[in-house]
């Protein structure tokens, strides 16, 4: 996750990459070999931005971006669908749904019309962020009508920041590094335990749950993904976790831990039918739990396309960011008509554009396009959905504590050597770690209530949002400058 950057700055130009003087300079007239040309034939004269590729390269470059990010993208929906209690085969079409929205919301952000959509090369898949929040409304709502609920709380939440998006952009101010990693750290954390439960095999009434068989194929998984990482390097290391998948799978296959059987009921191709689990219901604690999580997506994405806008050389003004937001929104807004959550910026393909150093839009939208055939082929689905449990905790345990480890980054920005700030995050992060510590805490509370807080996401946002607002903004007197004593040497 990229460090956001002052939403007040205005903005600049593109920083020349190597030395400048006031004189002008031969070489600025140059143009710039990654963007010219190579990228494409006749299209030397457009942004690096704007420029498409031969097909090929288009295609390959997209596929790259669909392996950075598509562990990420069927991760959630097989989450929920756990949680929910789904069969195999409908945990398989959820993520068929997932990839297929992704797909959708990718191409309203890379290619857009009117102000919808960045026209970055920005890909959008399934947030993270709303993990915890919908199994905390599963858990209230019961099973039968858990979906219903969640999908009419995700299209409550895209219109909610739809609307707010043209504001959202002037609001940033107040979601700071201090707010954005502590809420990304907490969403990490309270993902953790559900690494840790499949880690176990999943399913606590079973027999060989937490048996020291299940505990080591996931850690076996675990392992296998870290090595991997370490000794390779370009596109394999980019998809380092999908080969420990692949490999804790191969694994459990030898000894007996996989069964595969249900992938002969998938369908090779299939349609992701509209309302398959049921007409959407709307439960107002379920969609203030999403409008909530529907902020700090916002604030994700905003972070990232400030952060993609530098590294493509376009940087993103206001009307680019609320265009971005309007994307993400109308994308979630549209996901749950195709059984798919909320969508918003994947932080890892922005790193993956800073790597590769293809800028084409073009190239993401492309990956758009491969993510929805993705979507409309169950069988594909079917195999990550039939993956055994333990395979899938050992190699969630990377999977999520990056998510936190991103937050924790975040967080190195956030001018923690004031006390005000430190104590901003120990209070949002006990606050959001008291459903994982103490899952009964609230249990005395009106169950329209619990679905609020016991999601640690929402609790801890809520609580950071209004602490820095405490702390930070009213009644807030001008900085005063720094303590010599509490530095060791002026820089000047």
């Amino acid at each position: 996750m990229s460090e956001p950057q002052g939403p007040e700055q205005t903005p600049r130009p593109p920083a020349p990459t190597s030395t400048s003087t006031a004189e002008p300079n031969p070489a600025a007239a140059e143009p710039n070999p990654a963007a010219a040309a190579p990228d494409a034939a006749g299209d030397a004269g457009k942004h690096p931005v704007d420029q498409t590729l031969p097909p090929g390269r288009l295609i390959g470059a997209g596929l790259q971006h669909v392996a950075a990010m598509y562990a990420g993208v069927v991760a959630p929906p097989l989450v929920v669908g756990i949680g929910v209690g789904l069969s195999t085969g409908e945990i398989a079409f959820l993520m068929s749904a997932s990839l297929f929205t992704s797909g959708i919301a990718t191409l309203l952000q890379t290619l857009g019309f009117w102000k919808v959509g960045a026209r970055l090369p920005f890909i959008n898949g399934v947030s993270f962020a709303g993990v915890a929040p919908m199994l905390a409304i599963a858990k209230a709502e019961g099973p039968d009508d858990a979906l219903p609920v969640i999908y009419g709380a995700v299209i409550v939440a895209g219109i909610f920041g739809f609307l707010l998006a043209p504001w959202f952009c002037k609001l940033i101010r107040f979601f700071p590094p201090v707010v954005t990693g502590t809420v990304i750290t907490l969403i990490g954390v309270s993902l953790l335990p559900v690494a840790f439960n499949w880690s176990q095999g999943g399913n606590r009434q079973a027999a060989d749950y937490g048996s020291l068989a299940n505990i080591g194929l996931a850690g076996a998984s675990l392992l296998i993904t870290v090595v991997l990482r370490r000794v390779l390097s370009g596109f394999l290391k980019q998809i380092a976790i999908l080969l420990g998948l692949a490999a804790g799978t191969l694994i459990a296959v030898l000894v007996g831990k996989a069964d595969f059987s249900g992938v002969t009921d998938a369908d090779v191709i299939g349609f992701p039918t509209p309302f398959h689990f049921g007409a959407p219901q709307f439960a107002a604690a379920a969609i203030i739990s999403m409008c909530v999580v529907m902020l700090v997506s916002m604030t994700e994405s905003t972070a990232d396309v400030l952060a993609l806008g530098e590294i493509v050389e376009r940087p993103a003004d206001e009307e680019t960011l609320a265009a971005a937001l309007r994307a993400d929104a109308l994308g979630t807004a549209v996901s749950p008509f195709f059984n798919g959550f909320a969508a918003s910026a994947f932080a890892q393909n922005v790193g993956l554009v800073a790597i590769t150093k293809v800028r084409s839009r073009f190239v993401v939208a492309a990956a758009g396009g491969i993510l929805i055939l993705l979507g409309l082929c169950p069988m594909l689905a079917s195999l990550v959905a039939l993956i055994p449990q333990p395979v899938l905790g050992g190699v969630g345990i990377a999977l999520f504590g990056t998510v936190a480890a991103s937050g924790i980054q975040t967080l190195v920005g956030a001018s923690l050597e004031r006390g005000d700030n430190v104590l901003i995050v120990a209070i949002s992060l006990g606050v959001g770690i008291i459903p994982m510590a103490a899952p009964n805490f609230y249990h005395a509370f009106p169950e329209s209530a619990r679905i609020v807080l016991d999601s640690g996401i929402s609790t801890g946002c809520v609580v950071a949002v209004l602490l820095n607002l405490a702390f930070n903004h009213l009644g807030r007197r001008p900085e005063s400058q720094p303590d010599p004593a509490a530095v060791p040497h002026a820089v000047h």
